[in-house]
């Protein structure tokens, strides 16, 4: 009685083995999570609280806020457009941080409650996607480096201030109306539009010189207080995504596609996601090398794979299989003995006549026997496989 083997077949993976498989596929994901670590750290404290003036992080905005409240201006911060709608006026200041996060139906809200509030309203880098509806007839170039500008102007906030960090979007007025200053490469980082009475509308092409890191460098503060601090009352806006549309037809408006409600981000790290898995996926599906021979660690005796062969059939009750493969065998033998080319064992046409011719048989006898149907059970199998072996005696013995 054989003793049962407890040691793994040879087609087992090893530790080793496995770990090669996949590593590689494990470096990738270490490097994606790592990635995202990154990233998220450095937006989280390079950026937190960007030009809040509630923040005295480095691109906060709380040294400005704090001089403005000194000269007896209110600071109110708004985190909605309602909000900030709702507090606009004659007295009022309305500074919008990101006016390109706002949504078109967002933008025309606040270019209605900006012409009708007879004050004053500071954008901070508006770009193409806002300025048709915040500031029509201006144009805006190709972006440029922030550093120190020269007013190159009459208005008076500008000439006192003399020289500041400004840069961003640049703006091609078009109109001899407005205030054009701080000039780079012929066109204007500043502009100011006036308005019916009191309104005026100033666009800053960065928002830097606003940072808490930035204020005391140049004449940034000078510039930022007499922008900000014209009216005694100050809204400062800090649009965001998770801001809702003012409007509330516009906010179950049935025509929006869902697409349109996930934050730019998400698309983007859904993306890259995506992209990865494709990698990913070219990398593990990529073509085998040729076949290495593997020596078994043990002798394994035909008689024992025979008869794994055997089981593996009845288990599957494949009989044709199995009945496929005893004709095959049979005819490969008896070919050599009949004088037929062993590539033209398995052609009835060419076995059948020569066999015949051997047994003294007609070409139909063996037909069925040796090209037949699969057997219907296994009896009949079994009588299938004496039958052959009757047959390849007789014609080794004839």
């Amino acid at each position: 009685m054989s003793r049962p083997a407890t040691s793994t077949t040879s087609t087992s993976l090893t530790p080793r083995q496995i770990w090669t498989r996949a590593r590689g596929t494990l470096l990738v994901l270490a490097l994606l999570l790592i990635g995202g670590i990154v990233l998220a750290t450095a937006r989280s404290t390079g950026h937190h609280g960007l030009l809040d003036p509630r923040s005295a992080d480095p691109y906060g905005s709380r040294a400005v806020a704090e001089l403005l409240k000194a000269q007896g201006v209110t600071v109110d911060v708004a985190e909605t457009l309602t909000e900030a709608t709702a507090a606009t006026g004659a007295d009022t200041t309305l500074l919008v941080t990101a006016p390109d996060l706002l949504t078109p139906v967002q933008q025309s809200t606040l270019h209605a409650a900006m012409t009708g509030s007879a004050g004053r309203t500071v954008l901070l880098g508006a770009g193409v996607s806002s300025l048709d509806t915040l500031a029509p007839g201006l144009d805006t170039a190709t972006s440029t480096a922030v550093e120190p500008l020269q007013p190159a102007c009459t208005l008076p906030a500008a000439t006192r201030a003399g020289s500041v960090d400004l840069g961003g979007e640049r703006y091609d007025t078009g109109t001899t109306a407005a205030d054009a200053c701080y000039l780079s490469d012929g066109l204007p980082t500043l502009v100011r539009l006036p308005g019916p009475g009191t309104t005026d509308t100033v666009l800053l092409g960065s928002a830097e010189l606003l940072y808490n890191k930035h204020l005391a460098h140049q004449g940034n503060a000078s510039l930022a207080l007499q922008l900000l601090g014209s009216r005694p009352h100050l809204v400062w806006y800090l649009p965001s995504l998770t801001d809702t549309p003012a409007d509330p037809e516009a906010a179950d408006d049935p025509t929006g596609t869902f697409l349109e409600l996930i934050p730019s981000g998400w698309l983007w790290g859904t993306l890259q996601l995506a992209v990865a898995a494709v990698l990913a996926a070219v990398w593990r599906a990529r073509r085998l090398g040729p076949l290495v021979p593997e020596r078994l660690p043990v002798a394994v005796r035909a008689s024992e794979a025979t008869e794994g062969r055997a089981r593996l059939y009845r288990k599957a009750d494949a009989r044709d299989r199995a009945a496929t493969v005893l004709r095959t065998a049979t005819r490969g033998r008896i070919a050599p003995l009949l004088g037929v080319p062993t590539k033209d064992a398995h052609s009835p046409d060419l076995l059948l006549p020569a066999l015949s011719a051997r047994l003294a048989a007609t070409p139909g006898d063996h037909r069925e026997l040796l090209f037949g149907p699969a057997p219907a059970d296994d009896a009949t199998l079994i009588r299938l496989a004496d039958q052959l072996d009757a047959l390849e005696r007789e014609v080794r013995t004839s």
